[in-house]
């Protein structure tokens, strides 16, 4: 195995029993995820892309074809693969240590003391900067910070693919503009494979190794497959008078403002 193809999606079909009838949701997935790249999935509401990334998560299994990571079939999930939701998903009754503890404790339980446990867990709101929130509950602080939760407990499970559902989705601009240079910093010290749903151009762009654009559902598709090959570490002001920058950004709308112009749009 090459670490040019360390998630592999091979001829991946997902359908599922409707009341209707068939729905098939993707169609022909084929995809290579290199070690330690960043790639965005892309396109319209009902293309598919919290599907594949369920798939890649193991949440689901394909209809048809084969997902692998690290050479082994995805069969179900694993601690090797950690998913971030838009929604935090925290414990409303736990600390934000207790939240991140209880998914260290499930991963290296194991094999730790306890004592390796919380070193953890300490470390992982550290990265996030949440260390002065290590007491308080989900209820009182922000949801920008409940989502930084959500992000330590993913990474506390030193996970070799973080798998991320539009996380900042729910959050003010500011916040969010926030949390893209906290992750594109973590990203570059922890080296994680991510793969990440957003609807968000700019977020795509800035983020990114490669951007995944898909086609209008249903049977959904990958429709192109954009290299974004900008330096790192990335600097969002900078970028935005970056000719490269507007030229990658210009070529995700052209695809789907214009090639994929909504189906709603079309039929008005």
């Amino acid at each position: 195995m090459t670490d040019s193809k360390y998630i592999q999606i091979q001829n991946v079909e997902q359908a599922f029993k409707t009341p209707k009838g068939r729905f098939v949701a993707l169609r022909d997935i084929q995809l290579n995820v290199a070690k330690g790249e960043f790639v965005a999935l892309i396109g319209h509401s009902g293309c598919g892309k919290s599907t594949l990334l369920n798939l890649i998560a193991g949440l689901t299994k394909p209809t048809q074809g084969v997902l692998l990571c690290a050479n082994k079939e995805i069969s179900g999930p694993g601690p090797e693969r950690a998913v971030v939701f838009q929604n935090h998903s925290l414990l409303p009754w736990l600390t934000c240590f207790e939240n991140i503890y209880l998914g260290v404790e499930r991963v290296f339980g194991g094999s730790e003391s306890k004592a390796q446990l919380k070193q953890r867990t300490d470390e992982a709101l550290a990265l996030v900067g949440l260390t002065h929130a290590t007491h308080k509950r989900p209820g009182e602080i922000s949801g920008g910070m409940k989502q930084r939760v959500g992000i330590a407990r993913a990474l506390a499970m030193e996970p070799k693919v973080l798998l991320m559902d539009e996380p900042f989705g729910a959050l003010d601009a500011l916040t969010r503009a926030k949390l893209q240079d906290e992750l594109l910093a973590i990203v570059q010290k922890t080296q994680s494979t991510v793969v990440m749903v957003t609807h968000d151009v700019d977020e795509a762009v800035l983020l990114s190794d490669k951007i995944v654009m898909m086609t209008n559902g249903p049977a959904a598709t990958i429709g192109e497959v954009l290299s974004v090959n900008l330096p790192r570490p990335r600097n969002r002001v900078e970028l935005a008078e970056d000719r490269h920058y507007v030229q990658y950004r210009k070529a995700v709308i052209d695809f789907l403002y214009t090639r994929q112009a909504h189906v709603e749009k079309q039929a008005a």
